[in-house]
């Protein structure tokens, strides 16, 4: 019998991304689309039996970091693993287009501080092919991977490019230099740019601890920039900030005239504070008003708390700072924590301190009270009684002590797990909220950043594991939506996101018992040696991207049918 398909799922519940009720049957794909959903007669060139599991759209995640990585690795691990199939890459201000010779470094140097993003990994992965953006997209889609691309205009290179180091001074943007930004704008949008992102957080600096350059652009650059993209007739801005400048009202009335002159949408990130610990309704509530007044401003929110991981394998640990433990840190994980496990080193450790020599930017603002052993499984939802300090006080011990005593357990394998935001409550109360908002999008998983010390790629898994199996919070329908049609809507993706025929034939088949993932882990993989953390995914049969099969239970097929694409299309 003649093949009819080039590939068809069987015998699957179809969970169409749009929210409503599964339904069981088959999907066809031919030439990377949708042609059939129901009972499909026809055999196909592959198949995938997908009894006893759910077939989604493949997933969209609208916040990642894959800038580099996307140049230098075909395998956008660790998103990939969790039925990613599209990415938008180049938020928070960072990227490196467009870029002259001389301001390599600047870019570099300050992706390694805002995204722990190793530098050498870096200098050695990227190959310059570029200067301006259009030419970086090209340099993108001469490259096969596992999933499609999308690329954002970062403020911070273009701000560079513009202004040079007045940028990096923060200066004021002339009238001159914003009408060359508007410009630069529009011929990112014109060759396939989806839109522009900027930062506005102090969070944001170079190992060094220099500022992003965008932190103090004035109200007329980011219109100017807007106005780019109106130019163009398409993008979105996206947009992170402390929202204290002075307070959530003002900075989001600016963000909403932006808005309103250029015609564009935009989103933001937004996470509950531990030091602010409810300004993050007044967003909700300011977002909402927009929406109910015509505009697209929608929060981006985390499905659980965003917390870095501290320990011997990753970049950072409460004791990296010191003398003597950098005397040690060379050494592999597991000779550095039997070198640790010394009674005499011990005591030289806890005795030295560890804040005064920290490269971290974060050490001085996490606690132990903020600090829980991670586990395996993993726990993102220790109780306070489970903080090291809380251990410490019921031990009789000092919390350094503890904290000491955990990352050396298991041959160093251990991690501490430190909250950042999202967890003021010490509970899920927060995410629960963000998540219920009708107007919030599921993202800021950060995939292909914060090697180091963040692995958070895997909020899809999380979102269907924790919130629908487990907690039951949220309808599976209503989950694979914020997954899929959702976050491609809100990106300009209007030709994936759904299962329906003519769309793109991006889908996974997924067994919902079992979806779930293992204990992150270290591997040496990225260019120059650099170590990233990974954390593998449990419970997808299969991820297909534009018809073909990238993934099977978890493992490679081998095939790269990613591609770029370029702007924002309809359905």
């Amino acid at each position: 019998m003649s093949k009819s398909h080039d590939l068809v799922v069987r015998n699957g519940t179809l969970v169409d991304g749009t929210g409503s009720a599964p339904i069981d049957g088959d999907i066809a794909i031919d030439n990377g689309k949708i042609s059939a959903i129901g009972q499909v007669h026809g055999s196909g060139t592959e198949e995938i039996d997908a009894g006893g599991c759910i077939v989604t759209p493949g997933f969209v995640d609208i916040h990642t970091h894959y800038d580099g990585q996307a140049i230098w690795d075909k395998h956008l691990a660790p998103s990939a693993w969790h039925g990613v199939t599209s990415v938008v890459m180049g938020n928070c201000g960072v990227g490196f287009a467009p870029c002259r010779a001389e301001d390599r470094i600047k870019l570099v140097e300050l992706m390694e501080g805002v995204e722990d993003i190793p530098g050498a990994v870096m200098h050695e992965g990227l190959d310059w092919r570029w200067e301006s953006f259009a030419e970086y997209l090209d340099a993108l889609e001469s490259g096969p991977r596992d999933v499609d691309v999308c690329a954002l205009l970062p403020h911070a290179a273009v701000r560079v490019f513009v202004m040079g180091d007045r940028a990096i001074r923060h200066e004021a943007a002339t009238a001159e230099d914003i009408a060359q930004m508007r410009a630069i704008t529009r011929q990112a949008i014109d060759a396939g740019a989806f839109g522009f992102s900027t930062s506005r957080t102090v969070s944001h600096k170079t190992l060094k601890g220099d500022y992003t350059p965008t932190l103090r652009a004035h109200e007329d650059e980011l219109t100017g920039i807007a106005m780019g993209m109106a130019d163009a007739g398409a993008g979105f801005l996206e947009i992170v900030s402390d929202w204290n400048a002075p307070d959530p009202e003002t900075e989001f009335a600016m963000l909403r005239r932006v808005i309103e002159q250029s015609g564009r949408t935009a989103v933001f990130s937004l996470t509950q504070r531990h030091d602010r610990t409810t300004f993050w309704r007044d967003l909700l509530r300011l977002a909402g008003e927009a929406v109910d007044d015509g505009l697209s401003i929608r929060p981006v929110v985390a499905p659980r708390p965003i917390g870095i991981l501290l320990g011997l394998q990753g970049s950072q640990n409460p004791f990296s700072g010191t003398p003597t433990y950098k005397k040690l840190a060379a050494l592999p994980v597991a000779e550095r924590a039997a070198a640790m496990s010394d009674p005499e080193v011990r005591r030289q450790i806890l005795s030295e301190d560890p804040v005064a020599g920290s490269t971290f930017p974060l050490i001085n603002r996490i606690s132990y009270d903020q600090m829980y052993r991670f586990g395996n499984p993993p726990c993102y939802e220790p109780a306070a009684d489970q903080s090291i300090s809380a251990m410490a006080a019921r031990e009789g011990r000092s919390a350094p002590e503890v904290a000491y005593d955990i990352v050396v357990e298991d041959g160093g394998r251990n991690f501490i797990y430190a909250p950042l935001v999202n967890y003021a409550n010490r509970d899920m109360t927060t995410p629960e909220a963000m998540l219920s908002d009708r107007n919030a999008i599921m993202g800021l998983g950060d995939g292909g950043a914060h090697v180091g010390f963040i692995i958070d790629a895997g909020f899809p898994t999380w979102l269907m594991s924790y919130w629908g199996r487990e907690r039951g919070r949220f309808e599976m329908p209503e989950i694979i939506r914020r997954l899929t049609s959702d976050t491609a809507a809100a990106a300009g993706l209007g030709d994936r996101g759904r299962l329906a025929v003519g769309l793109k034939g991006d889908l996974n088949v997924i067994d919902w018992d079992k979806v779930d993932f293992g204990r992150p882990y270290v591997a040496k993989d990225l260019p120059a040696g650099g170590r990233r953390l990974l954390q593998n995914a449990e419970g997808y049969r299969a991820t297909v991207v534009s018809g073909q099969a990238t993934y099977r239970d978890g493992a490679a097929t081998g095939a790269l049918p990613g591609q770029l694409v370029r702007g924002q299309r309809a359905a």
